[in-house]
């Protein structure tokens, strides 16, 4: 069977740090070519112009949570998947917090075996530490799992790492990346309870950033990159959501060089702590979203190189356990349908380059993790790539969310851009908010 080709024509490029005007020639799952023009050899040539279009590789999100297996009633991997297909999102690493959790490799594998069967965008996952499962660390194959995740701060599905004597030796036995929630659990409890003394069960969202405050993430943050130091573990610390957090990262050699990276959500680059009036506990993330000042200056670590990657920690709850009281609603949201719409609205408002968001959300994830053969459009890569219309609006409704939990933070928020067509592996997979019949989602493989 010969292999099916994709001719696209006439895009604007967005690539590697700079932007210019060609074509992409796409055989089977790879890209063949990529040239100033390229003419169709044959008839049986699939032809897309996409004059006035920018072509983005596919977007690789490295920390999502789609909630299988356990908590299926807010997400799955196949709806998350998807809504990641419409938002331009073609990777995809997920989290260990389910239920089971994913702390052995038997249970990793059901993880992989599931994906496999219902993802729409390629997928990996990242095995989780905990306080006495050293032994099963020491058992993954480096290239065929992602990474590591330890939480030091207590998040859904508790699996809090606090034993310092664990920790060190966890950092000192893997060379794989160890990503890292940082928030410090006693501080949290001690500002908590001050809270509840005052407040009950209902405290008033709005003190969220001071009960999960920044002396919380800055304690964590600094012992996580101190033992990192020591032990000369590869360290790459989640969601900043604090200024100070950013003086702790450097921009001064490149990231392939970097033992120790950061990374900033969609979330904390959108929200301010003025938008918890109007918004409530559906933004409520942990760590928290904080002041229009912490937001200013995680933008400012992002644009100059100390923070490399934008993520969005896409971790879904139905709309009636959100509407708990303050201590019983679940922190987290779902994002991968409106990520990089955001990150264009950001565009349009100047606050960042196409070729940055490219550079963040694109190229960085894949250096991080040394993820095969992808995050750009290369000759002889996978052609995991995005259309995007930048003059295209379209407002976000209840009925346009593809998230099983049906709601979005964005709900209301009007975006210039509009991704048209999302590729993957290959093949059109989406197309003007349609989705193909075929799945052709992989395991993502590392060079390591």
């Amino acid at each position: 069977m010969r292999e099916k080709i994709t001719l696209i024509k006439n895009a604007k490029i967005v690539n590697e740090g700079i932007i210019f005007s060609g074509d992409v020639l796409i055989e089977g799952e790879c890209i063949k070519q990529v040239s100033e023009s390229i003419s169709p050899k044959s008839a049986d040539v699939n032809v897309i112009d996409a004059e006035g279009k920018y072509l983005l590789p596919g977007a690789i999100d490295d920390q999502v949570h789609f909630r299988e297996p356990g908590l299926t009633h807010k997400a799955n991997i196949e709806t998350e998947s998807r809504a990641a297909i419409a938002g331009g999102i073609t990777s995809f690493i997920e989290m260990p917090n389910t239920n089971p959790q994913t702390t052995t490799i038997e249970k990793l594998e059901e993880k992989f075996a599931a994906a496999a069967k219902t993802s729409y965008a390629n997928y990996s996952f990242m095995f989780g530490g905990t306080n006495d499962n050293l032994d099963e660390i020491l058992k993954l194959d480096v290239n065929q799992v992602a990474g590591l995740k330890l939480f030091l701060g207590s998040s859904t599905g508790n699996m809090l790492v606090d034993d310092p004597k664990v920790l060190e030796k966890i950092f000192k036995s893997t060379s794989m990346v160890i990503s890292v929630h940082c928030e410090d659990e006693a501080t949290i409890k001690r500002n908590l309870q001050e809270h509840m003394d005052k407040f009950g069960d209902d405290i008033p969202i709005k003190y969220h950033p001071i009960i999960r405050s920044e002396e919380a993430c800055y304690l964590s943050s600094s012992k996580a990159i101190e033992l990192a130091k020591k032990t000369g573990a590869r360290l790459h610390v989640f969601h900043l959501s604090t200024g100070k957090e950013t003086s702790l990262f450097t921009n001064k050699i490149p990231l392939s060089e970097k033992k120790i990276t950061a990374e900033v959500c969609i979330h904390h680059l959108w929200f301010s702590d003025e938008d918890y009036d109007k918004k409530g506990t559906l933004i409520k993330w942990n760590p928290a979203v904080k002041t229009s000042k912490d937001r200013d200056q995680l933008w400012e670590a992002l644009l100059d190189d100390r923070i490399d990657v934008i993520a969005t920690d896409h971790a879904p709850h139905t709309k009636d356990e959100k509407a708990n009281v303050y201590t019983s609603a679940p922190s987290g949201g779902p994002l991968v349908q409106h990520a990089l719409p955001a990150m264009l609205e950001m565009y349009h408002k100047e606050k960042i380059s196409l070729e940055k968001i490219v550079e963040k959300m694109c190229h960085n994830p894949a250096i991080l993790f040394q993820v095969e053969r992808r995050g750009y459009i290369k000759e002889g890569y996978y052609a995991d790539i995005v259309l995007v219309d930048l003059n295209n609006p379209w407002t976000v409704t209840k009925e346009n969310v593809l998230y099983k939990c049906g709601w979005s933070p964005f709900e209301g928020a009007t975006f210039k851009s509009r991704i048209t067509h999302t590729f993957l592996n290959g093949n059109l997979v989406y197309q003007n908010a349609k989705f193909s019949d075929v799945k052709s989602a992989k395991r993502l493989t590392f060079n390591r």
